[in-house]
């Protein structure tokens, strides 16, 4: 049996909680140069695509910015057209929402994209949940959890409609719209639609509608519950197991040995999780202003108020506090964690963490062992954070025979191996 071969996808870091922003070598997060330089390392590497995340607000607590968020971020749309012009092979996909955007002007846009770029563009859908971002828009509510997936369904049907040519229709709950499109027949068909979601709507609307999906998980075992559950959705649909790619996201601290690169790694998390970041984290729980407390020592003898929100936008992520601080208190006792230790632990995202040997040897053997088709890495500066990655890493990827050492296809699709 031939091994399969290893997808990777590389996110420009900014919209999240783990870009280290005080390290000297951090740069800008809006300037061309940056995008560049980091476009033009990922595609040195070999990379299947890059991949932007957006934020249509700025977070906000206790009534200020939230200081780990990203001000400035130009338009993806804006970005990925101009990273068009300076690569020739790497995949370009970024975040739209479809709970803001409507299917016409944003088909348009994506099916431009993937004119200019010769066949490279994705799009990853999300369901922008929150009457906090949906203020900046025409509406200041927005739809119910259910809601937002039947839409997103009948948005990415009615796109199709247009990538197809022609005169298209969609008269249904969420689009009444009807008429024909002046766009040219697309390089690869259709922009590769990718989606991210854990939730059993987010995994069926992978199943049915997308190419790929961004998962979350920390082990090899949840990474093969995932991959078996979502696989096993695909027939039900029509499609095969091949139609649709798994790619975890995570992240990666390398060292010439593995005792250098464990102390790289807690040195990278002490970055990023700051002594007045970790209040402020544990703050979206417990909806208090804990200023006063000691980051390096317990967690707050006070209950959560449940009463209101000091959080708005992704930092409000919080359902269930209560149960939250409960889960949160049990492992610090049972470990003896400060709150810095505690939210450096409850952050964490699937790590791989060694010499270049052996993350190599740790993707091979989730891609082999079905526990995810490749990874999307996000690392934690900007723009350089992929050149060590790719000096060392890759090559030993390549070495193994599974991962290409020359761009073969001229599409993304392609490159993913994924129907036209």
């Amino acid at each position: 049996m031939s091994r399969k071969q290893v997808i990777l996808g590389a996110q420009f870091p900014g919209v999240n909680n783990f870009t280290v922003w005080s390290d000297p070598q951090a740069g800008s997060q809006i300037a061309f140069s940056s995008f560049r330089r980091f476009a033009e390392t990922v595609e040195r590497g070999r990379f299947d695509f890059i991949f932007l995340a957006e934020g249509l607000r700025i977070r906000e607590q206790k009534g200020r910015f939230h200081e780990l968020d990203v001000a400035g971020r130009p338009n993806t749309l804006a970005i990925l057209s101009a990273l068009a012009s300076v690569t020739r092979h790497v995949g370009l996909i970024g975040t739209l929402t479809t709970t803001f955007n409507e299917p016409y002007p944003l088909a348009r846009q994506l099916a431009t994209l993937d004119i200019l770029s010769e066949g490279r563009a994705g799009w990853n859908v999300v369901t922008s949940p929150g009457a906090f971002t949906g203020a900046n828009f025409r509406r200041g509510d927005h739809l119910p959890y259910a809601q937002r997936y039947e839409r997103a369904r009948d948005f990415i049907e009615a796109a199709r409609r247009l990538w197809a040519g022609g005169s298209f229709a969609a008269h249904g709950r969420h689009f009444d719209i009807a008429g024909a499109t002046d766009a040219a027949p697309l390089p690869q068909g259709a922009p590769v639609i990718a989606q991210a979601g854990d939730s059993d709507e987010g995994r069926e609307l992978a199943a049915s509608h997308a190419d790929l999906i961004y998962s979350r998980h920390g082990t090899l075992e949840e990474g093969q519950a995932f991959y078996a559950d979502v696989k096993g959705r695909l027939t039900r649909y029509g499609r095969s197991r091949d139609a649709l790619k798994i790619l975890p996201g995570a992240h990666f601290v390398l060292g010439d040995t593995p005792e250098e690169a464990k102390a790289r790694y807690r040195a990278i998390r002490l970055q990023q999780v700051s002594p007045k970041g970790a209040i402020a984290f544990l703050e979206q729980v417990w909806n208090r202003d804990l200023s006063a407390y000691d980051p390096d020592g317990p967690l707050p003898e006070v209950e959560p108020d449940v009463s209101a929100n000091l959080s708005q936008g992704h930092a409000n992520r919080y359902d269930d506090r209560l149960e939250t601080a409960k889960a949160w208190r049990a492992l610090a006792e049972s470990e003896g964690l400060s709150i810095r230790d505690l939210i450096i632990r409850v952050t964490e995202r699937k790590q791989f963490i060694g010499t270049p040997q052996q993350i190599a040897e740790e993707i091979d053997r989730h891609v082999q062992e079905d526990a995810a088709d490749g990874f999307v890495f996000a690392p934690h500066l900007t723009p350089g954070g992929f050149d060590e990655f790719v000096a060392k890493v890759v090559p030993e990827l390549q070495d193994r025979g599974i991962f290409r050492r020359e761009y073969e296809e001229a599409s993304l699709r392609g490159h993913l191996g994924l129907a036209a």
